[in-house]
């Protein structure tokens, strides 16, 4: 999740600029502008917004797995302590139900990482959808063949024209974007499993030793 809003934003630029090779302008002398996303990113309205959220909602999603994780490791710690009372079918019982508790818990941590990302994305969504449109609309209007992202890369662009620089033009068109606070929590049936989750880190439950 760390890559979050960054990064989904600078596709957002890219995009609209591509169009600009079909049609009539394809015969046309070719004309370029540019953007720097990370002044986008900083000053468009709601950007703020949306980062809080995100990060509000990743803390949260952090503290739920803590808490199963802790729950776990006292279940662990108890079989710890009662392991010299039981009997060898006991501990077996006892292991199995800890082993199946640890791939539920991993099962959850997977489901709730997917949530977290699809969170993001719904959040991210509008204002690049706006952002798209924005961009678009200029292209059009100025029959601009391409549009760069000079805050994408800078290194592949030296050097350029101020009076290209149309970032500024792209932020005062762009309107402030209400955030959904509103999402669905899961805490039940987890999902398909996924590897190396973005964000939601699980701390390791060491398995029982007889």
């Amino acid at each position: 999740m760390a890559h979050s809003l960054k990064v989904a934003l600078l596709g957002a630029l890219v995009l609209p600029a591509a169009t600009g090779l079909v049609g009539a302008q394809a015969t046309q002398a070719p004309k370029f502008a540019y953007v720097d996303s990370r002044v986008i990113l900083q000053r468009a309205p709601g950007s703020a917004a949306i980062q809080a959220q995100i990060t509000k909602e990743r803390s949260d999603a952090q503290a739920s797995v803590a808490k199963w994780q802790d729950s776990l490791r006292k279940m662990y710690d108890a079989y710890r302590k009662e392991q010299p009372t039981l009997t060898p079918v006991q501990k077996e019982q006892r292991e199995k139900t800890l082993q199946q508790k640890n791939a539920d818990f991993d099962q959850r941590v997977s489901q709730l990482d997917q949530e977290m990302q699809k969170r993001q994305y719904d959040l991210i969504q509008p204002m690049m959808a706006q952002i798209r449109e924005v961009l678009d609309a200029i292209r059009n209007e100025d029959s601009f063949t391409f549009i760069f992202d000079v805050g994408n890369d800078p290194g592949l662009i030296v050097a350029a024209d101020k009076n290209l620089d149309i970032t500024e033009r792209v932020i005062s068109r762009l309107k402030p974007i209400v955030v959904n606070v509103t999402r669905t929590d899961s805490t039940k049936a987890p999902g398909a499993t996924k590897p190396a989750p973005a964000g939601i880190t699980k701390p390791p439950v060491k398995p029982p030793t007889r």
